[in-house]
C-alpha cells in the first residue's frame, strides 16, 4: 500500500520478450529517503524491471507511481522529467570532454553554451559540496580513475533533477576502498532526503548499506523484507531457493613442485601498448593462486599470454622445468596438449561457438584427441557419451548435448567451458573469471570443482575482479596494477584493506602495526 512516504511504487508490472515472461506482476514499493536494495540471480528480472522504470522498456501491464502518481515512462527523457537518475553498470560518459561538458551533454540551457556552462558551473559546485561529490569539473573524463568518473554519472543525474538515483551493480569496477567512499555518498544522498535503488548481486553490500531489500526469483518478487532483520544466507537462499554455502569450504592447502614459473615477463600489444611489465609469478601443484585487480590491469594479457594465445615480447615462461618462451610449441593447441587447461575471461568470445551445439562444444580444442577420431572421421558416439557425462556431473541444464550453446544460460554456458577443461585432466588451469555473469547456486558449486582440483594435485591459477571470491578461493594472492605485480601474499593474511591498497597501485608493504588495524578495520 502506498503512503506519503513512497517515492516510487510498482504495481503489478509484467514485461515480456516474445515467450520470455521477464517480469511476473511485479509489485515493489521503495520508501522515500531510503537505500533499498534488488537482488537476484543472472536473469532474475531485476535490471529488467529498473529499465522500466528508467524508459528504456515499456510494460505490457501494470503501472508506476512517482510520489504517489501515476506515470507514463515510455523514455527515459519522461523518467527524468518525473525525477529518476540512473547510473549504469557500464558508464556512459564521453572520455574527450570535461566533467562540466558531459554533465551538461543534452541539457545546455539554451543557444549561448557559454550561459549554459557558466549555470552548470556553479550548480555542480554546490551539489559536490552539499553531497561530497567533489572532482575537478575541468578534468577530462577519460583522464580520471573509474571511481570518479561514477561520481560524474551522480553527478549527471543530481543535476538533473533526480529525486530517485537508481544504480546498476555500482561497484563491479571498483577498488574495496572506492567502494566504501561510494557507499558514504549514498548514505549522504539519503540524509539529504534522496531516495536510492541498488541493484547488486554481492550480498555483503546489501547488508553493509541498504534499509531494506528485496528479492526476485525467476522473475517474481519472492520477498520483502527489512536489512536488519535478515542475513546474508537467508538471502541466499530466498534467491536460489534452496540453502547455498556462501564461504568455500577447504582444507589448508599442501603446494607442491613449481608447474610453471615465469620471470621478467613482458607484452607489448599491437598497438605497440607496453601491457605487462617483467612479472614474476611461481604456480605450484596442489595450490590456487589468485590474480587481484581492478579489470583492465593487465590480468588479461595475462591470461592470454601463458595461455598461448599471445606471445610474451620479452622474458621468459617455464613449463615443468623446460623455457617454453620461444619453442614453436608456445601456442594454445600445443600448450593444451602438454597439460595445459584455459577457461578464458569471456565464454563468448573464445570459450565456446555459440552456434555450435554443446557435444560440439565439449570437443572444442581437443577435436584431434584419438579419443573422438575413427581414422579420418569423428567418432560421434564418442562426442555424445563424452558430453553426457560432462552435462552429469557438472549439473548442465537442460540435459541437451544437441542443443546449441547460444541455448544455454550464462552459467550453464561457463559449465559446459569448466567441464571440457578441467575433465580434460590438465597439469596446470588457468581460469579467468570463474564466476563471471554466474546465479550464486552455480557458484558454489564452480568453486568445490576448483577446490577439488586443486586436492588432487593440479596447479590453479585463478583471476577475478570479485576480491570476495579470490580471497575465498586462493592460498596464495598476487596483486596486478597497470601491468605489474604489486604485491603477493598468503590469503590467510589478506584483508581487503590491504588488498585494496594494492588495488590502487600502493607497493609499499603495510608495517605489521597497519596490518593489525586493517584486519581490525574488516571485521
Amino acid at each position: 500500500m502506498m503512503t506519503n512516504n513512497t517515492a516510487l511504487e510498482l504495481r503489478r508490472v509484467n514485461k515480456w520478450f516474445g515467450p520470455v515472461h521477464a517480469n511476473k506482476d511485479i509489485s515493489l514499493s521503495v520508501g522515500r529517503g531510503t537505500i533499498h536494495g534488488i537482488i537476484g540471480e543472472n536473469g532474475a528480472g531485476k535490471s529488467t524491471l529498473m529499465s522500466i522504470v528508467y524508459g528504456f522498456y515499456q510494460a505490457e501491464e501494470g503501472i508506476i507511481l512517482v510520489n504517489g502518481k501515476e506515470c507514463l515512462i515510455d523514455n527515459p527523457q519522461a523518467s527524468i522529467a518525473a525525477g529518476i537518475g540512473m547510473v549504469h553498470q557500464h558508464f556512459m560518459l564521453v572520455d574527450t570532454f570535461t566533467v562540466l561538458e558531459n554533465v551538461i551533454l543534452g541539457v545546455e540551457g539554451g543557444a549561448r553554451l557559454t550561459d549554459g556552462l557558466t549555470k552548470a558551473r556553479k550548480e555542480l559546485l554546490r551539489l559536490e559540496k552539499e553531497y561530497s561529490l567533489e572532482i575537478d569539473v575541468d578534468a577530462y573524463v577519460g583522464d580520471l580513475p573509474v571511481g570518479l568518473r561514477q561520481r560524474v554519472e551522480i553527478l549527471k543525474a543530481l543535476y538533473r533533477g533526480a529525486e530517485i538515483l537508481i544504480l546498476d551493480e555500482p561497484t563491479g569496477v571498483l577498488t574495496p576502498q572506492e567502494a566504501d567512499h561510494l557507499f558514504r555518498i549514498l548514505n549522504t544522498l539519503r540524509d539529504q532526503g534522496k531516495t536510492v535503488v541498488l541493484i547488486t548481486h554481492k550480498l555483503r553490500e546489501i547488508m553493509a548499506i541498504t534499509d531494506n531489500v528485496s528479492v526476485m526469483r525467476r522473475g517474481e518478487m519472492v520477498a520483502h523484507v527489512a536489512t536488519k532483520d535478515t542475513s546474508r544466507e537467508h538471502l541466499a537462499e530466498l534467491m536460489v531457493g534452496r540453502t547455498v554455502l556462501l564461504q568455500v569450504e577447504k582444507e589448508e592447502a599442501t603446494p607442491g613442485k613449481t608447474i610453471m614459473k615465469i620471470r621478467d615477463l613482458s607484452f607489448i600489444d599491437g598497438e605497440g601498448v607496453l601491457r605487462l611489465k617483467k612479472i614474476d609469478l611461481d604456480i605450484k601443484a596442489g595450490e590456487i593462486l589468485g590474480i587481484a585487480g581492478v579489470s583492465g590491469n593487465g590480468q588479461s594479457e595475462l591470461l592470454s599470454v601463458l595461455g598461448g594465445i599471445d606471445r610474451p615480447s620479452a622474458g621468459s615462461v617455464i613449463y615443468k622445468d623446460e623455457d617454453i618462451t620461444n619453442s614453436r610449441s608456445f601456442n594454445a593447441r600445443n600448450l593444451r596438449k602438454i597439460g595445459l587447461g584455459h577457461v578464458p575471461e569471456d565464454r563468448h568470445r573464445s570459450g565456446l561457438i555459440l552456434s555450435f551445439s554443446a557435444k560440439e562444444n565439449t570437443i572444442l580444442g581437443y577435436h584431434d584427441s584419438p579419443n573422438y577420431n575413427k581414422g579420418t572421421t569423428l567418432d560421434q558416439n564418442s562426442v555424445l557419451k563424452t558430453c553426457e557425462a560432462y552435462i552429469e556431473k557438472f549439473d548442465v541444464r537442460p540435459p541437451d548435448p544437441n542443443l546449441n550453446a547460444s541455448g544455454f544460460s550464462g552459467g550453464n554456458q561457463q559449465k559446459l567451458v569448466l567441464a571440457r577443461e578441467m575433465e580434460n585432466d590438465p597439469d596446470i588451469l588457468l581460469v579467468g573469471q570463474p564466476t563471471r555473469g554466474v546465479d550464486i547456486g552455480a557458484i558454489e558449486f564452480i568453486h568445490k570443482q576448483l577446490i577439488e582440483m586443486r586436492d588432487a594435485g593440479k596447479a590453479i591459477l585463478v583471476v577475478s575482479v570479485e576480491i570476495e571470491e579470490v580471497m575465498s578461493l586462493s592460498d596464495r594472492i598476487a596483486v596486478m596494477f597497470d601491468g605489474e605485480i604489486v604485491g603477493e601474499l598468503d590469503a590467510k593474511d589478506a584483508t581487503e584493506t590491504r588488498l585494496g591498497l594494492m588495488m590502487a597501485g600502493v607497493k609499499e608493504d603495510p608495517t605489521s602495526e597497519q596490518l593489525e588495524e586493517n584486519k581490525a578495520a574488516d571485521s
